[in-house]
């Protein structure tokens, strides 16, 4: 008896995830109240729980927003001023500049409301409220049904859930799974299409360190910009028109010019984007051998296509400066991640955990219905590990070779043409049109015909023994794997070469000539390889997710008292911890490793470098000690500053607050060491570095002369 107490007591310790710490996890704002609010009152929380998330009353929930689906941005103003990062505003900067106005080179500040520039697309979606629907959804499905039909159930289900709450279309409302599909929950979301440009930094400061200094520290990053969302005289979403006045928002966060020192308290509001924190040990070990490594070289591949042919040209590069970044983010974090859970020994870490939770699920009264999970995950993996690799170098080749996706779009839009006529059928035309007017505007032959060349060679050489697509396969053949001639050949005949020909071939509406094209053969191939659904694999697929939700509801049954986070999936939560230092690092000339300051900034400056070049009125403002009420009562100019709040991708821009819910920063990376943390929580040494919003006051008022942005916000010493 007491042996099996033991074992119990082992199960309750080791199963997935690992014990909490006070810093770990990405919590709903509804349960805040129930599950943490003691302990950050603890660590300096001074707010109600009602202060953070109210349905009915004003609270910190109403100044988050999702920006353009991706990233987080805070509303700062009265006037719908909102802060963002600089990497996350970088596309809408990138498309509103040109050769001669270059906004990324050389920043752009609107001195009135009418000088605010409106990209073609971007919006902000407010969170309303969210609601628990997991008995009623539960209650429709049992565990004697196949997932295909489990799965059918719980769409139908949604799919009334969110046409109740919905108002007539007013609201978007989404249904979420989580716990691998054993809790779901509903949200009401409320999207702004009229968000412009007010102000940002030049890269040099806002991207300052480049490819070189992303997930390092220290860092010297200005990472901002300032985005401004409109309305309609009624404060309701509506299209973009001159006549748009501002977002009158509920609430918006007051500025703290009171500094930080280790130990305070923060938090951060914002939608992380995804973590895998369930992820089994053999899923650990697909990601670190088979899809991660494939991922990094295709993703490598791309980034010296491109940065070749734009270093030659400041119009190319401003072209492919969004991609570029993306990718290179990507690229750095997936080989960091293979790092991170090798240094760790996150697999014989997992390994051990689930040896422990097989031990319970072998209990007479468990293993009926958990006995076989693990076995059956771990055949799932094996089964998959090498389509793994494949798919990986399959998606680098579409994520970074336009001609990969363009003719297959294309394509589409025409079958949906040809299907209509007289005002619908112009009207899906000059859709077509402007869809390729806008995507030729971004694309440089050249480098498009070497970046897929050089993608078919990778793809088509690197992914045995899983089948490759077969017309690539074909093509590998015939090319002896060398796919430059056979493209540059192709392009010189395709109706893809350029915009003329291709509007040329849509208004003839010929489906026949653009099947018929060899560039979109390859883009076709590769995306029937892409949708590909076997019936075997379909059947790896439903066998591993009841295996893994299974996995999941035995572990929390395991130890039903622990609070558990779910994963995170873009939807909005709270993180909480303290300004917290790493080992002293004799790079950082701080005097505690948990800021930098602008001494730093300078000592790392290059002239004319790409990644460490500085404005010459950024240096002259340091020379002179001329920091305003910006610099912290030591005398230094701050920059950035860590905390140790658990955070991933998504959570870019978030408002980092203090316990009085003041902003005191903005989030926008973490270090090395937090590289593995889509999986594993390192509470030694993961962290999340911010700006410090004291040098975001400082680069707006002192360096930008926009002080008039500083009048509309709330700012407190």
């Amino acid at each position: 008896m007491r042996k099996n107490l033991i074992l119990t007591a082992l199960a309750v310790l080791m199963v997935l995830p690992s014990a909490v710490w006070a810093n770990e996890g990405m919590w709903f704002l509804m349960h805040i109240a129930r599950l943490n609010y003691r302990d950050m009152q603890r660590l300096g929380l001074q707010l109600t729980a009602e202060e953070i998330y109210s349905i009915n009353n004003t609270s910190l929930k109403d100044a988050v927003v999702q920006f353009n689906g991706g990233c987080t941005a805070e509303l700062i103003s009265k006037d719908g001023l909102l802060l963002t990062n600089h990497h996350c505003g970088y596309g809408a900067i990138a498309e509103l500049s040109t050769p001669e106005n270059n906004y990324l080179r050389d920043g752009f500040w609107a001195k009135t409301r009418d000088q605010e520039l409106k990209p073609k697309s971007l919006f902000v979606r407010f969170f309303i409220r969210m609601d628990d629907v997991t008995e009623r959804i539960l209650s429709k499905v049992d565990n004697s049904m196949s997932e295909e039909e489990r799965n059918r159930i719980i769409r139908e289900e949604s799919g009334k859930i969110e046409r109740e709450n919905s108002e007539g279309g007013k609201y978007v409302v989404s249904v979420r799974s989580f716990y691998e599909g054993n809790e779901f929950y509903y949200f009401v979301y409320q999207d702004f299409s009229d968000v412009r440009l007010v102000g940002t930094p030049p890269e040099s400061i806002g991207k300052f360190g480049g490819d070189t200094d992303n997930w390092e520290w220290p860092r010297h990053t200005g990472d901002f910009s300032l985005f401004r969302v409109y309305a309609g005289p009624d404060n309701q979403p509506v299209a973009y028109s001159t006549a748009n006045v501002p977002f009158k928002p509920k609430h918006f966060f007051p500025i703290s010019l009171a500094g930080i020192k280790e130990g305070d308290f923060a938090m951060i509001l914002g939608y992380p984007g995804r973590t895998n924190r369930w992820l089994p040990s053999a899923g650990v070990q697909q990601n670190i051998s088979y899809a991660y490594p494939a991922w990094v070289e295709g993703s490598k591949l791309g980034m010296d296509v491109m940065k070749k042919y734009m270093d030659k040209d400041n119009s190319i590069r401003l072209m492919y400066a969004t991609k570029y970044s993306q990718v290179a983010n990507y690229w750095k974090n997936r080989q960091g991640m293979i790092d991170a859970l090798t240094k760790h020994r996150t697999v014989a870490t997992r390994q051990r955990q689930e040896r422990d939770f097989q031990r319970w699920a072998n209990r007479a009264e468990n293993r009926e219905l958990y006995g076989t999970v693990l076995s059956d995950i771990q055949a799932y993996y094996e089964a998959t590990n090498f389509k793994a690799r494949h798919d990986n170098y399959l998606l680098t080749t579409l994520r970074t070779a336009s001609l990969s996706i363009l003719p297959v779009r294309i394509k589409n839009s025409v079958d949906a043409m040809l299907k209509t006529d007289g005002d619908r059928r112009k009207m899906i035309q000059e859709r077509i049109f402007s869809t390729i007017d806008e995507q030729y505007e971004s694309m440089y032959m050249p480098l498009e015909e070497e970046v897929l060349a050089a993608q078919l060679s990778l793809y088509s050489s690197k992914s045995d023994p899983y089948p490759i697509a077969p017309y690539i396969e074909e093509l590998r053949r015939r090319t002896n794997g060398n796919f430059s001639e056979f493209i540059a050949q192709a392009m010189k005949v395709s109706i893809f070469s350029s915009a003329e020909r291709l509007k040329a071939a849509v208004q003839l509406g010929d489906i026949d000539i653009i099947e018929a094209d060899p560039i979109y053969k390859i883009s076709n191939a590769l995306f029937e390889k892409y949708r590909e659904d076997t019936p075997e694999q379909q059947a790896l697929d439903a066998k591993f997710s009841r295996a893994f939700r299974l996995l999941v509801d035995g572990t929390r049954k395991a130890n039903p008292k622990r609070a558990y986070y779910p994963d995170a999936n873009s939807t909005l939560r709270l993180t909480y911890g303290t300004v917290r230092a790493l080992p002293k690092d004799p790079r950082n000339d701080a005097s505690l490793n948990f800021y930098t300051t602008l001494r730093g900034k300078v000592a790392k400056y290059k002239p004319g470098d790409e990644e460490f070049d500085l404005p010459q009125r950024l240096i002259d403002l340091y020379n002179a000690r001329d920091f305003g009420a910006y610099a912290d009562r030591a005398g230094y100019m701050p920059v950035n500053f860590l905390t140790d709040n658990d955070i991933t991708g998504g959570n870019s821009g978030s408002p980092v607050l203090n316990g009085k819910g003041e902003l005191i920063g903005c989030a926008f990376d973490g270090n090395i060491e937090a590289m593995a943390g889509d999986v594993i929580f390192d509470d030694k040494l993961q962290r999340t570095i911010n700006v410090d919003i004291r040098y975001v006051l400082f680069i707006i008022d002192k360096f930008a002369n926009a002080g008039h942005l500083l009048e509309e916000m709330d700012i407190r010493k």
